[in-house]
């Protein structure tokens, strides 16, 4: 069963919220991160992203982000821009983004509950991704960065959630930039923290690691790395826990920089083997399950996979991206590792057929697939089976804030 606990939360002076919230560190580079952070030295990206407070020549992984960030911190806290709460609570975390509301509970999880697979997981990690992770969370004693976890509804945590927000005031209300509404109420009444814990202990047999999995991974080798020096604070780490009716998974597509050595009309003859493939007049987002839309040389295709192409009970292998890996990257395009190949790309479905079309007339990229998106049960089954999914297969939005709820392991 789940472990989950309140804890004291470093979070930001109410009038300085919608300042401090920023846009997960990995979602944006270097440059877009100054962007963003220019003219706003609350911003917490300072601190997620220290980076930028650095010379462009200074490497964003070297040890001086790291202690950087650290310092940032620091001010940010000397200066009264973040206060800890005084005592363990939990917080409730509602998003809207276009009519669609989306509420969550942020808590600290167990490090054991994701050793023992108790939480989920359902992709491999990246070493350097996750060494960047543990370099930050070491150096600065704080998991900045929030884990999504998602888990099967218990009506009783919905009705407790939802009775909370009815029955109290808001610690933070604003607007982000993009128009994403973000909303979060203190839990704090020993009564309500009580039941809640019980109910994910008793209730909630296990999560899944929505998004997140490298900051997951990097808490539990912190863990590990700080030997005597632990304390019982590193034994969690931070999550935002979401019931599985709350959440929107976005497709999550593709685009390649070359047709390994093919032409067009060679290409698209190969791809006729398996797929039906017939052009388009107007952008293709796939409506159905096996439908592929393949955008290249101005123009779009609707490629639709034959019977035999794929195993309809097998939960990892029926995904569309498996299709795509099994019947074109891998053997058509000479695509055999999605993570590590550099000549394939991920463009969030946040960004619209758009995206693909802008990267590939650019001449940065040479085609483009669009992609149906995973359904959650899907991604449930998948890890409960102990498998796991091709790289970058889901998109979730919207995305939580960074800086809003942050857990000190020192």
């Amino acid at each position: 069963m789940s472990k989950i606990q309140p804890f004291n939360a470093l979070r930001p002076a109410e009038n300085f919220a919608a300042g401090v919230a920023s846009r997960p560190y990995d979602v944006l580079n270097r440059e877009e991160a100054k962007s963003e952070a220019a003219e706003n030295p609350a911003s917490f990206l300072h601190i997620t992203k220290s980076e930028i407070d650095l010379p462009e020549s200074v490497d964003i992984h070297d040890q001086a982000v790291y202690e950087k960030a650290k310092e940032n911190l620091k001010a940010f806290i000397d200066n009264h821009i973040l206060i800890k709460e005084e005592k363990p609570a939990y917080y409730i975390y509602q998003l809207i983004m276009n009519g669609k509301s989306q509420t969550g509970l942020v808590a600290v999880s167990s490090v054991d509950d994701y050793e023992n697979d108790v939480i989920k997981k359902h992709e491999f990690t990246r070493p350097e991704k996750e060494q960047d992770r543990i370099n930050h969370i070491t150096v600065t004693g704080a998991q900045t960065g929030n884990v999504f976890l998602a888990y099967r509804d218990v009506d009783q945590l919905n009705q407790l959630i939802g009775d909370w927000k009815d029955q109290h005031p808001a610690i933070y209300d604003f607007v982000a930039q993009d128009g994403i509404r973000h909303t979060v109420w203190l839990v704090d009444n020993d009564e309500a923290i009580s039941q809640i814990s019980a109910a994910f202990e008793n209730q909630v047999p296990q999560t899944y690691i929505a998004d997140g999995h490298h900051r997951a991974a990097s808490a539990a080798k912190v863990r590990k790395g700080l030997g005597a020096d632990k304390t019982p604070a590193a034994d969690y780490f931070l999550t935002t826990l979401f019931p599985a009716s709350e959440l929107q998974i976005l497709d999550y597509n593709r685009v390649i920089t070359d047709l390994n050595g093919l032409s067009t009309e060679e290409f698209l003859e190969k791809l006729s083997e398996n797929f039906t493939v017939s052009p388009s007049t107007s952008p293709v987002k796939p409506t159905a399950l096996h439908h592929i839309g393949l955008y290249i040389d101005h123009n779009w295709y609707e490629l639709v996979a034959k019977p035999g192409t794929f195993d309809e009970q097998d939960p990892v292998g029926v995904l569309d991206i498996s299709v795509l890996q099994k019947n074109v990257l891998g053997p058509i395009l000479n695509i055999q590792d999605q993570r590590t190949d550099k000549r394939i790309d991920f463009v969030g479905g946040i960004r619209g057929l758009e995206g693909l079309t802008a990267r590939v007339d650019s001449g940065e990229m040479v085609l483009a697939f669009s992609l149906y998106p995973v359904a959650i049960e899907q991604l449930f089954a998948i890890a409960d089976s102990g498998n796991v999914m091709p790289p970058k297969s889901t998109w979730f939005e919207p995305k939580l804030r960074d800086g809003l709820l942050t857990h000190l392991i020192k």
